[in-house]
């Protein structure tokens, strides 16, 4: 009589009336069950559509065949390009991913990280959140023995296999643009302070006004990482005596929250001010007009970090050094700057 439902190992020796465990052994071709017990029980496996327990196998094995990935948000471009990048090398390997998002907050990651843990994932890919200062959740992982690549936001307090855009010279070669292009008051609208990317990005735009002879004036670095803050503050900004002649956001929510502020003050873009972003997001291509950014290649990010996993997975757990992989930014001028360049 066919079982109804799943069908286990004890379904497959009722009918055959033999030892579950005969079964077992015959389902793996142990060679101390006979080949004429063997083909029963493996024709009747397939008629029965019977499928291992993988729960059951992983415990047998110590291997789950499963990844983590922490994320601050799913829906944000730049992070589903990194999804993209990874999914394709690990189900390639083998692999299956479990996905945590964050929404930007520590205990959403910790809580994350701890399911991951007590799920048996082999590894776990992760870009911080913006709240995360305390990275005990994370050595509890590294202790345990569970092998860890940082990607995009990271920390020099882990040592780990990390993966970055290299933040800093993307925005000076935005900011230098702006320079070379005639704009003198650059307004910074930054993420916050402590976030490495945010950090390094600001470093980048103070050093180009430095090696350019400009003031990095204090007045025009704000922290405002997001669309709704950046209407707010492009407009406290233009309010100024002298207000900036050009924007660099640290990403490009943010560019498309300012150049909405300065079409409803009625100021033409990039002739009287210019604007650029940070990472190409899509949305870039369709703001009116056509946003200037630094593409940071999500794509590229995801496929490096996974491929450390990889290869870390690889060494099963022999001394490996770590690598801090720095993916190359790219400027991409569009129709939100000027394309003259002054004369040197």
């Amino acid at each position: 009589m066919m079982a109804k439902g799943v069908v286990t190992i004890k379904d497959l020796a009722d009918e055959l009336g033999i030892a579950p465990s005969t079964v077992s052994k015959a389902l793996r071709n142990n060679p101390a069950i006979s080949e004429e017990t063997r083909k029963k029980v493996n024709d009747l496996a397939r008629r029965m559509n019977y499928k291992p327990n993988a729960i059951a196998l992983s415990l047998r094995s110590n291997r789950t065949k499963t990844l983590g990935l922490v994320i601050p948000e799913i829906v944000h471009h730049f992070f589903s390009l990194v999804i993209a990048g990874i999914e394709d090398l690990a189900y390639d390997a083998g692999y299956n991913m479990i996905i945590f998002q964050t929404n930007e907050s520590y205990n959403r990651e910790v809580i994350g990280v701890q399911t991951l843990l007590a799920s048996r994932v082999e590894g776990i890919l992760i870009s911080l959140s913006k709240e995360t200062r305390n990275y005990d959740h994370l050595r509890n992982a590294l202790d345990q023995g569970i092998p860890m690549v940082m990607f995009d936001r990271v920390t020099s307090d882990l040592e780990t296999d990390k993966v970055t855009v290299d933040d800093y010279h993307g925005a000076y070669m935005a900011v230098n643009h702006l320079i070379r292009t005639g704009c003198r008051r650059i307004s910074h609208l930054s993420g916050p302070p402590g976030l490495p990317i945010a950090d390094l990005r600001r470093m980048g735009y103070s050093d180009a006004l430095r090696d350019n002879n400009l003031e990095v004036n204090r007045d025009l670095i704000m922290y405002c990482d997001n669309f709704k803050q950046a209407r707010i503050r492009t407009k406290q900004l233009m309010n100024m005596t002298q207000p900036p002649d050009a924007f660099f956001t640290v990403n490009d929510l943010t560019a498309t929250g300012v150049i909405k502020s300065l079409l409803e003050l009625a100021i033409p873009i990039p002739q009287q001010v210019s604007v650029i972003g940070f990472s190409n997001d899509e949305l870039s291509q369709v703001t009116h007009p056509a946003l200037s950014t630094v593409d940071q290649h999500g794509y590229q990010i995801g496929q490096a970090s996974i491929q450390l996993l990889l290869d870390r997975l690889m060494a099963q757990g022999a001394a490996l050094p770590f690598i801090h992989h720095v993916i190359k930014s790219e400027l991409i001028l569009r129709d939100s700057t000027r394309i003259s360049i002054l004369s040197e």
